[in-house]
This record gives C-alpha cells, sequence and structure tokens, in this order.
C-alpha cells in the first residue's frame, strides 16, 4: 500500500511540471515589470496564454491519462497473474501455520489434485517442512523433501503479504502478514547423478600379510608355493567379488581399487577377508593374518586417496595389524584388529631403530626425554635407559617429570638421592621448553598421542622428535616425528628401550638402579610376566638380569602403602557384575597418592575372580575420569576403550572422560558393552 500511494504522487507530480514552470514565468513577468513596463505587456500576455494552456491541458488530459494507467495496471495484473499461474517451477504461499493461501498450477500438478491446493496445510504434504521452520524467525530457508517418489529442494523466502482476499476461501488476509514463499525446485535427477557419482568413485587401498615370513618358516618347502598360492587366490577372489581390480606387489603386499559403493558393501560385510584368511591351513603352525589401509575421500584426487592408504596401513600395523583402516580427510574407521599383535621373533627392526636413533643422537648435543601425563613405572624406566644412551655418547639429557606419585616414588628417589645423577637429571616441564635449542631433540616414550604426553608444548618447540612406544596408534597420533618406534606386541616401553640398548653401542652398561627400573617397568605392565608376554619379553628381562636387576629391591618397590590397599579393596568390594561376566566398580581416590595406579590395580584384581570376562574401573581425579580396562582373552577391551576416545592392547587399555558424571560414565560403558555382546565381539 505504501508503494503504491508513492507511484501515485509520483505520476500527479510529473503531470503537473507545466504548472511549476508557470510559476517561473509569472515571477519573471514581475521583474520585467518593474524594469521595462512597456515591454511587460507583451511577457504578461504570453504568461497568461502559457499558463491558461498548462491548465487547460492539466484538466483536459489527466482523466485519460489516469485512465489509461489503471487499464494498462489491470493488464499488466492480468499479465502476471498468468504468467505465476504458467510458471514451470512449482510455487505456493503459505501463512507461519502452513497453511497454502495460494499456488500455481505447477504446485498443483506436483500435488496431482488440480486446482484445490489453496486451504491444504504444507506440513502435512511435505513433512520436512516442519512448524517449527515456519515459525522461526529466519528470512530464507532451503529444506530438502521428496514427494511421490521426487526430490525437492524447496527454497522458503520470508515476506509479507498485502491486503488481500481470497477467491476461494474469502478470507481476508491482513496487510503486513508474514507468508513464505516456496519455490519446489526438482532435483531428482540431480541427486540420481550425485549418488551415482558418489557410488563410483574410486578408493585406493593396500593389503599386507602381517606374518609372511613368520607363517612360512612353519610350512615345509613343498608347501609353501601351495601356501602362497592359497593366500593370493583368497585376495583376489575377494577383490573380484567386489568388482575391483588388484596387482600384487610384492610376495606380501598387494595394491587394489574399488569403487566406493562396493566400499561399503565391505563394509557391511565386516571385510570377511581378514576371516578368510585365517582359515587357511595346510599344516602351517601360525595363521596367516593381513592388514588392510584404504584411502577414500571424495575430494580427493588419486594421488591423495594414495597417500591417504599408505597412512592407513601405518596406522593399521602400528595397531598390532589384522584390522582395517579406512582414512578420509577428516575421519578415520577402524575394523577388526580383535586378535593379539603378533610378536615378530626376528630383532632386524629393533637393531635398525637403534642404528637410526644413533645416527639422529650423533648430530645433537641435548636430549630431552619425556612419557606420559601421570608417569608410571614402565613410563620411567624407558626413559632412563634413554637417559644412560644419551649420557654415554657424551650428551646432556633430561627426563620431564612434573608429577612424583604412588609406587613410583621410591625408585625416583632412588636416582634424586644418588649423587652420582646430577641434580638436573629430572626437571618440570617449563625447565625443559627453556632448555630446547636447535641441538635438541625430544624423545617419547610410552605413549604416542600428543595430548597424552607430559608436556605437549615441547612438541611444538621442537623440530627432532623420536617416539619410541608400544600402544596401538590412534587418529591423533604425534605425526611430525623424525624417528617413530611403535610395536603393539611388545610387552612395554621398557622391553623395546632394553633391545635398543643392546643394539646401539658395544660401551653402553646400565648401572642396577636403571636395570632395576627398566625390570620394574616389564614386570607392571606384564603382571609379573603373565599378560602380554613373548619370547623376546623374557630375554629383554635377562639382560636387565644381566645388567644388574635384583628382585628383591624391585619387590620391595612394589609394596602399596595402607591407603592404597584399602582404596583397592574397597573398589573391589563395591564392584557391580554386570552382564554375568563384567565387573564395573569406582576407586575412590580419597587419600591415595596415585589415584589412577591404584584404579589400574583394582582393575587387574577384579579380574582374579572367576568367571569375569573384563573389568572396568573409574577413577575421578583433578575433574576427570580415568578409565582402566582389563581383561584376559574373551573381551578386547582396547576396542572398548577406542569408543570411549582411549586406546590400549587387547588385554590391558584405559581412556580419559571429560564433562560426564561417574554414573553418566557407566552408563556409557554398559551400553558400550551391550553393543559388543550384539556385535558378537565377546567371545
Amino acid at each position: 500500500m505504501k508503494n503504491q500511494k508513492k507511484s501515485g504522487i509520483s505520476i500527479a507530480n510529473y503531470l503537473r511540471w507545466p504548472l511549476f514552470l508557470s510559476l517561473l514565468l509569472i515571477i519573471a513577468n514581475l521583474i520585467m515589470i518593474r524594469i521595462s513596463p512597456e515591454t511587460s505587456v507583451y511577457t504578461t500576455a504570453v504568461t497568461l496564454i502559457y499558463t491558461f494552456i498548462c491548465c487547460g491541458l492539466y484538466l483536459y488530459t489527466r482523466k485519460g491519462l489516469f485512465c489509461g494507467l489503471v487499464s494498462f495496471a489491470q493488464g499488466f495484473e492480468e499479465v502476471e497473474r498468468q504468467l505465476f499461474d504458467e510458471m514451470s517451477v512449482p510455487f505456493a504461499l503459505c501463512d507461519r501455520s502452513g497453511n497454502v493461501i495460494s499456488s500455481n498450477q505447477a504446485f498443483s500438478d506436483t500435488l496431482k489434485e488440480g486446482k484445490a491446493a489453496s486451504g491444504k496445510n504444507i506440513t502435512v504434504i511435505f513433512p520436512d517442512i516442519t512448524k517449527e521452520i515456519l515459525r522461526a524467525d529466519d528470512e530464507d530457508v532451503i529444506v530438502h523433501t521428496s514427494f511421490s517418489g521426487k526430490r525437492y529442494s524447496v527454497e522458503l523466502v520470508r515476506t509479507r503479504l498485502a491486503s488481500e482476499e481470497d477467491e476461494e476461501s474469502n478470507i481476508l488476509y491482513e496487510a503486513g502478514k508474514i507468508v513464505w514463499a516456496m519455490y519446489f525446485i526438482d532435483e531428482t535427477e540431480l541427486v540420481e547423478y550425485k549418488k551415482l557419482y558418489s557410488d563410483n568413485r574410486p578408493c585406493e587401498g593396500l593389503i599386507y600379510l602381517d606374518n609372511y615370513d613368520e607363517a612360512m618358516e612353519g610350512v615345509d618347502d613343498v608347501r609353501r608355493s601351495l601356501l602362497t598360492a592359497l593366500i593370493d587366490r583368497k585376495v583376489s577372489s575377494y577383490i573380484s567379488s567386489m568388482n575391483g581390480v588388484m596387482k600384487k606387489l610384492e610376495k606380501d603386499k598387494y595394491f587394489f581399487i574399488i569403487t566406493s559403493e562396493n566400499l561399503a558393501r565391505m563394509t557391511e560385510d565386516k571385510f570377511s577377508i581378514l576371516k578368510d584368511t585365517k582359515s587357511i591351513n595346510i599344516g602351517n603352525e601360525m595363521a596367516v593374518t593381513l592388514s588392510i589401509g584404504i584411502g577414500a575421500d571424495e575430494g580427493a584426487d588419486y594421488k591423495q586417496n594414495s597417500e591417504y592408504a599408505r597412512v592407513a596401513m601405518d596406522l593399521a600395523l602400528g595397531r598390532g595389524g589384522d584390522q582395517v583402516v579406512i582414512k578420509s580427510s577428516d575421519n578415520i574407521r577402524y575394523f577388526g584388529g580383535k586378535s593379539h599383535a603378533v610378536e615378530k621373533n626376528t630383532r632386524v627392526k629393533a637393531r635398525v631403530k637403534a642404528h637410526a636413533f644413533r645416527e639422529l643422537l650423533e648430530n645433537k648435543d641435548n636430549v630431552i626425554i619425556m612419557g606420559h601425563k601421570i608417569s608410571d613405572i614402565d613410563c620411567l624406566g624407558a626413559a632412563v635407559g634413554f637417559y644412560r644412551i644419551a649420557v654415554s655418547m657424551g650428551k646432556r639429557a633430561h627426563i620431564v617429570l612434573n608429577e612424583v606419585r604412588g609406587s613410583m616414588r621410591p625408585l625416583y628417589e632412588s636416582f634424586i638421592k644418588n649423587e652420582y645423577y646430577p641434580k638436573d637429571m629430572f626437571v618440570m616441564g617449563d625447565k625443559a621448553l627453556s632448555l630446547i635449542d636447535d641441538g635438541t631433540v625430544v624423545v617419547v616414550v610410552d605413549v604416542n598421542r600428543p595430548g597424552y604426553t607430559e608436556e605437549p608444548r615441547l612438541l611444538a618447540a621442537c623440530d627432532t622428535i623420536v617416539v619410541v612406544d608400544h600402544h596401538r596408534k590412534s587418529s591423533d597420533t604425534i605425526d611430525n616425528a623424525t624417528l617413530s618406534y611403535v610395536e603393539p606386541f611388545a610387552s612395554s616401553a621398557s622391553e623395546m628401550v632394553a633391545e635398543i640398548l643392546q643394539y646401539i653401542g658395544d660401551n653402553i652398561r646400565l648401572t642396577p638402579q636403571e636395570a632395576d627400573a627398566m625390570y620394574s617397568g616389564i614386570m607392571i605392565d606384564t603382571q609379573n610376566f603373565t599378560n602380554q608376554t613373548g619370547v623376546r619379553t623374557f630375554e629383554a628381562a635377562a639382560y636387565l638380569k644381566r645388567s644388574g636387576a635384583d628382585i628383591i629391591r624391585i619387590r620391595k618397590i612394589f609394596r602399596d602403602n595402607f591407603a592404597d590397599y584399602k582404596a583397592k579393596a574397597r573398589a573391589v568390594d563395591t564392584a557391580e557384575i554386570y552382564r554375568d561376566h563384567f565387573a564395573i566398580s569406582e576407586c575412590d581416590p580419597e587419600g591415595t597418592e596415585a589415584p589412577t595406579v591404584v584404579g589400574a590395580q583394582a582393575a587387574n584384581s577384579l579380574l582374579e575372580i572367576n568367571g569375569i570376562k573384563a573389568s572396568i574401573v573409574l577413577t575421578k581425579y583433578q575433574e576427570k575420569i580415568y578409565v582402566s580396562a582389563r581383561s584376559i582373552d574373551e573381551v578386547n577391551v582396547q576396542v572398548m576403550m577406542e569408543k570411549l576416545g582411549g586406546g590400549g592392547h587387547k588385554s590391558v587399555a584405559g581412556a580419559q572422560l571429560k564433562d560426564m558424571s561417574l554414573d553418566e560414565a557407566k552408563t556409557k560403558i554398559k551400553e558400550i558393552i551391550d553393543d559388543m555382546l550384539k556385535e558378537g565381539e565377546v567371545s
């Protein structure tokens, strides 16, 4: 209405402009009278004639002009209505309750109801257009919906309605009423083409046999070629069944390309090739396992997906093998990984890593060693081993330790009270940061996740980083390491460092205290050599024993104080048995010096109860909930903890939870247990 009023005033003013010029002539004539009365007679006559003509024309043509304008407007409105009705794009006006005010023929044809669209409710016809959307104050909204087998992109434009009476319903809509103008764009073909593109997007993958050499050693020479042929046939048949192409790169490595649609089939199939390969048995003592790394990113080219596949394979091998890792630019998915990591009998990798570390250290003069937050004995033992390597090579070395708690205190004090060791052997995180220079190397032990390290700022401050860990890799692993040695089959970080010590140089000798620390680390992580132990574990222990480790001294270190013992007993006493086989409890940190360690010990104790397949103990400490999970062989607690954002090993794992109460954490764990039981992930 306001726009119409403005338009009328503009037209009226346009018609009056000759009259305005008449005023100018009258003023000019008055001036002429004062200047020359004789001449002004003529100018006055001209002015009067001009004014008379202008008034006559204005009065005579005004009515006709306005009639013409009205006729033009009516014709234009009719054309506008016709164009609106014949517009090929379905269009409708709806109020904020969803009632259709008006619509064009295309919209009625879409509904296949003739011209009966007015008065219907749009939210009933298109459920994706909800009343919450219509009542919102957004100016423009786009909703994707479907109707009668077709897909539509609905653009909703918020506008105001002029005063108008609906001819069919005889309802007068007041001026200024807020309505939605809806444009229905048919995107059925576009959605189909997008799906076709998405389904046929190529994904690249790698397949590695985890234990090819070990499996071949258990087969006589005559059958080795048969075993190789059977493996090739299994892998080739599986990729072919998924309409993919495969190329064998080496004796134990394959490359394949598959579409994303068939990758989804693999996922639904839960990658049955993992089980099928293990079923191959022609007398081989060890089952063959394989790892698969796949690069599948929608926006990546072949080169980028190939790089993603390589990174995915590194993750799969770093997590122990026998699993599938699918990586894209912003997501990593894991499948399998439920068996124990296969121990390699050969120490070639340990020797190669030891020599690489020695060469790296020769060009440096400062070594800073750190483990994970709330360090344990294995962490300290591994750090002490690297400290001895650095010092023996004539380098300055420091161990970052911000906090000393629990059973680690006696071991720690045995170093700081010994005059043989310098006072700055152990430093705080802030002090370590000030020691960083161009000649510094940071060694990270017993952890491979940057957020879990004792001082994460060191990783950003130093260019040369070495990682030595026995935990399975996760998606947020330290990715800028110059040298990385991660072996999930190893029992402990101390075991790995003990092997490195044997190859890095002949002039390196451990002191009895250092041997005690590393031996203690192996004992703690293996629960006195009963968990995650292999041949190399005992060989490392034998080396440390020869270096002066004393089991009597170590046993004294492990003794609990009375408060810790009572806290552990309370956790066992208040445990809840869930689903007959899962012990869930919480550890009260009050009075304990190292609550998380006590919680882990309580989880170990609960596992000794007959019929318990897994134990989970939660400890609330420093605004976080620390979860310790343990099992023997029937439950993969590492998979369970990964679903909580943690990790570890099949039988020893943990996680840290934030912004959650103990009851909420227990409920979450129970949901995960139910899902694992439902999926058959519990033996």
